[in-house]
């Protein structure tokens, strides 16, 4: 602000500049997610979005470095999902079931099928999809498993190697469930989910 109480020109400039960049990201999100990735030209993007190919590279270097953005925000939403369903729940291991089949369900999504599982891996590569998974939602999944062990709900064992098989395990139904066309599916993988966990648990 200005000594008379007006906005400074600047901050006019920065909403400008993050209006830009959330068209952008809802733009492309929504081209990525009916067309794919690979059928989508920086051109589209721009014309969706109602701004030049230089207000894009002011904000991204490349249509890879938009995907990544995209991707970011699409996995920070499905963790955000799974944060909440599971925090509706006050018993905690109500409330680590209720997260992992939130994750499934939340991967029926076709935003998040097309974006997060399948052309994810593919553009990003193996090593940087999994780096953005692991910050989004397997550190709340890790979170959850030790507090169970410290609960006695879980036996005791090293965590790191059951969060990534567990992660592993939804990743792998959540994008065999991407290619189904058997409504069905969701519910026997849901089932197979709950059998999976409750196997983990101290009788």
């Amino acid at each position: 602000m200005s000594t008379d109480g007006s906005a400074m020109p600047n901050d006019g400039r920065a909403r400008q500049r993050e209006q830009t960049r959330r068209t952008l990201l809802r733009e492309s999100r929504r081209l990525f997610a009916t067309q794919g990735y690979g059928a989508v030209g920086l051109s589209e993007i721009v014309r969706a979005a109602g701004v030049t190919k230089g207000a894009l590279y002011h904000h991204f270097d490349s249509k890879a470095a938009l995907f990544r953005a995209v991707l970011e925000e699409v996995q920070q939403q499905v963790a955000q999902t799974v944060v909440a369903t599971a925090e509706a729940h006050d018993d905690p291991w109500t409330r680590f079931t209720a997260g992992c089949q939130a994750f499934l369900t939340a991967g029926t999504d076709p935003d998040v099928q097309r974006i997060m599982l399948v052309d994810g891996p593919s553009v990003l590569g193996w090593n940087e999809w999994r780096a953005l998974d692991e910050a989004a939602s397997a550190r709340h999944l890790a979170e959850a498993l030790t507090a169970l062990i410290e609960g006695g709900m879980i036996a005791p064992q090293p965590v790191a190697p059951l969060t990534h098989l567990l992660s592993g395990a939804m990743n792998e139904a959540a994008l065999w469930l991407a290619g189904s066309a058997n409504p069905e599916d969701l519910t026997d993988a849901r089932a197979a989910l709950s059998r999976m966990l409750e196997a983990l648990r101290v009788r």
